[in-house]
């Protein structure tokens, strides 16, 4: 079994409730969300393959039905927060991290953090 590799990204006060911040970690952009209600972290990938920007961080959270989503910023497209996938078309979908907030600290796992 492969020992996991959790990664330092901020610390749990920089971010602000229910607004994203972009990360870098290995020269990929991570949108990291705190979302207040349920008190739990999402990080998804930064990249709209809609807009073809790294925006996501700027998206405004909200949700649709059960699914707490992110609405890009660019053509407001909805993506879960959850999974990654947009609401709108299934055919995009981004890549999802797993992150943890220990001892003040957000984390990102980088060995096999991708799901899709």
């Amino acid at each position: 079994m492969a020992q996991e590799n959790w990664a330092f990204v901020c610390d749990a006060d920089d971010l602000v409730p229910d607004t994203g911040a972009c990360v870098l970690i290995n020269n990929e952009q991570v949108a990291i969300f705190w979302e207040s209600k349920t008190d739990t972290l999402f990080a998804l990938s930064n990249y709209d393959p809609l807009g073809c920007a790294n925006v996501i961080s700027r998206g405004i959270l909200g949700s649709l039905g059960d699914d707490l989503v992110i609405a890009s910023p660019l053509y407001k497209q909805h993506f879960s927060l959850a999974t990654g996938q947009c609401m709108e078309d299934a055919q995009y979908c981004l890549k999802t991290y797993q992150v943890r907030r220990i001892d003040g600290r957000v984390q990102l796992l980088l060995e096999e953090n991708i799901t899709r």
